[in-house]
């Protein structure tokens, strides 16, 4: 993996479960890590479903090799939320391809 195509930066965040002042659960999301990334793939899709027309944005990122990533987590790029569908490893411990769905507004 060539530094210089790691032209992107994402941030992988995790969900934790904190009590408001109200007693309620919430969820927040903490940083795991800061990353740079290479964007290899960027898609649109729509699809008819039960409600209607929906667009689906699908992004894969490659990135090096950090062992705490999983598809529990979501990952932040251009101010936008990602849900991560898929964790691929790239060869033993060289790298991850990360395939992201982006969250809706």
């Amino acid at each position: 993996m060539k530094s210089g195509k790691l032209t992107e930066t994402i941030r992988i965040e995790r969900a934790t479960a904190d009590i408001n002042d109200a007693g309620t659960p919430t969820e927040t999301w903490v940083r795991v890590a800061i990353l740079r990334a290479e964007r290899v793939d960027q898609t649109t899709e729509e699809f008819m479903r039960g409600f209607g027309a929906s667009d689906e944005e699908v992004v894969v990122f490659r990135v090096r090799f950090l062992d705490r990533i999983t598809n529990a987590q979501r990952l932040i790029w251009n101010r936008q939320p990602f849900n991560i569908r898929q964790v691929t490893p790239i060869g033993r411990r060289k790298g991850l391809e990360l395939r992201c769905v982006r969250l809706p507004e």
